[in-house]
Formats: C-alpha cells, structure tokens, sequence
C-alpha cells in the first residue's frame, strides 16, 4: 500500500524526492493501534479502545468477547489495523454481532482495533507543513449511511459535507491544536487530515484517525478544506510540492553519509 511506508521506504533507496511522510511517519499512521499509542503517550484524547490479536481470537474467542464487553460494551467499531478507506470495519450494535465482525477484520490484518463508538459530530481538520505544520478551518460530515463507510467516501454522495463546520471559536482552536500536535508526535510531513469526533452531552473532542495520503478527488476534505481556509488547489500543489523538495534536501547530508 502507498501509505504504509513501503513506497516511501522504496523512494529513499532511489534518492527520490516524494510529497507526504516518510517511512516512520508513514507506517506509523498506517497502523491505527500504533497510532493510538503514540497519541496517549502525548495526551491526544481518543475513544476508548482494545488491541486484538487475531491468533487471540482464533484461539480463545470467549476471551476475547468477554474483554470487549467489560471494557468497551457496544455498540462499538472492529477495525483491521492496516488498512484504509474503511475497508473492513463494522459497526457491532449488540454482542450477536460481534464474532462476525472480527471474523471479517482478521481476514485482512492480523491486529485488529475495537474502539468504543462515539455519538456525537464527526469533524475533520487538513494539516500542512513539515516541522512548523498549520491546520485548516475545520469541516463537519454528516453521514449519509449508519457511518462514513467506503460506500459513502467513494461511491455515492450520500454523504452532506459542511465547510467550515459550525463551531464556537474556542472549539476550532483546540481542534487545530490537537490536529497539528498529532501531526508532530507522528512525525508526518507535508500533508494529512486528521479526523475528530465532537462528542454530544461532554463536548470532548477525541482523535479518530490521521491519514497521512487524504484524497483529492471533485467530493475529498482535504482540497476543500484548504480552499475554504484561502488555498486554492494550485497553491496547495505547489506549497506540497515545496514542502517534499525541503525535507528531501534535510535529510542529504544523512544520505551522503550512507555511501561513504
């Protein structure tokens, strides 16, 4: 996958600049447990999650089902790790549901999420930059399906996007904040969004997921989050093209040393 680090590890044996994040970056992202972790470790608020092996769950499946229920309950989200687009995840209403739904995770990643769901707003915010990164105005989805499932991302316009989002000042703030800290603690470059949820009745704000390759297509966040923030997509190419050419020239002196 481009995403994973893989390409990008390609890239650097080649000498070739790329727009995005490098290898560590990248395949940090790519992998929404060890995303989770390194966001605690910096105090990113998250919904509450467990990490499932799937050898644990071929294994000792009663285990398993009894740890999601006592930590999480339902409904909750089974995610494979590894993947994108939402391929793979399954919302699980009530315990019924639940085997089906690890079933179909394990058969793409061997690391499987299950995160508490959220009921409340689901927000994004488009982040640029390298070391000093900057985020968008924030921009609100209003689901067309049961969740912002691939259906919804790539076949349909069912779903309603809302740029920018309506939110108190305050709010947009700690969201731009939050957005560009992750950004740092995973040690991205040059482009992600970052996803939110807004929970209702606490109004806590809880990082979703980051991707470090968002899309760019006529119905994507990313480019239009930036044009309601004053980029427009010409810029935005330039500035990420800019932004590839500068970390490709920092990181010279280290592939200089490896040839010596």
């Amino acid at each position: 996958m481009v995403e994973d680090g893989t390409v990008q590890g390609m890239l650097e044996l080649l000498g070739v600049p790329y727009v995005g994040s490098s290898v560590l970056g990248s395949s940090l992202a790519m992998d929404k447990a060890a995303t989770k972790m390194v966001l605690a470790q910096h105090g990113l608020a998250q919904a509450d999650w467990v990490l499932v092996q799937r050898r644990d769950w071929k294994t000792d499946p009663n285990a398993v089902e009894a740890t999601i229920a006592a930590e999480l309950g339902f409904p909750c989200f089974v995610k494979p790790a590894n993947l994108g687009s939402s391929v793979g995840i399954v919302k699980v209403h009530d315990a019924s549901e639940l085997p089906t739904a690890l079933n179909v995770a394990a058969h793409y990643d061997r690391r499987i999420v299950v995160e508490k769901s959220i009921s409340g707003r689901e927000l994004e915010i488009a982040v640029l930059g390298n070391d000093d990164p900057i985020a968008s105005v924030a921009g609100e989805i209003e689901p067309g399906h049961e969740f912002y499932d691939y259906e919804a991302k790539y076949l349909d316009d069912s779903a309603n996007l809302i740029i920018p989002a309506e939110l108190e000042p305050g709010t947009l703030a700690e969201m731009q904040r939050m957005a560009t800290d992750a950004f740092r603690a995973l040690d991205l470059a040059g482009m992600a969004r970052v996803d939110f949820f807004l929970e209702a009745g606490t109004n806590r704000l809880l990082i979703n997921e980051v991707n470090t390759i968002p899309g760019f297509t006529s119905i994507s966040m990313y480019p239009m989050l930036w044009a309601a923030s004053g980029i427009s997509n010409g810029e935005l190419v330039q500035k990420l093209l800019a932004l590839a050419l500068e970390r490709y020239d920092e990181r010279r002196p280290a592939r200089r040393a490896g040839t010596e």
